[in-house]
């Protein structure tokens, strides 16, 4: 026979104590763990130190450059292999960077332009020189 009360309205009523008793024990242990660190301030890296403020970049991964054109295969999902411009929401996550010339020469042989971001319309302009 377990020791816990076998209605829902009452189950419910005990996790939110649970739950708010966990939080509060996690906010003590954080309080009690601050008086133990050192209080010194973090040293910037020896190389950020000689940047003026305004050319340091904060901390974290970095994203890789947009590309100026990409191109998602065609696969699971999509029907045609197809030509999109690299900031298209309607790529996914598989959309691979090409040059100006190869989505040009893929679009003239027969890869689909994305309906979303149209880069038909820009590199396949006479005289375009997008890159």
């Amino acid at each position: 026979m377990s020791d816990l009360p076998p209605d829902l309205q009452r189950l419910r009523t005990l996790e939110t104590w649970l739950t708010l008793s966990l939080q509060r024990v996690r906010e003590q242990i954080a309080a009690v763990e601050r008086p133990a660190q050192p209080r010194r301030a973090p040293q910037p890296p020896a190389a950020a130190a000689q940047l003026p403020a305004a050319a340091a970049r904060p901390a974290g991964p970095r994203r890789p450059p947009t590309p100026d054109w990409g191109i998602v295969d065609a696969g699971a999902g999509a029907p045609a292999t197809e030509i999109h411009r690299g900031d298209c929401w309607a790529t996914g996550k598989t959309l691979r960077p090409i040059s100006a010339e190869r989505a040009r020469t893929d679009l003239a042989d027969g890869a689909q332009a994305c309906e979303v971001c149209r880069p038909d319309t820009v590199l396949c302009r006479p005289g375009s020189t997008s890159s």
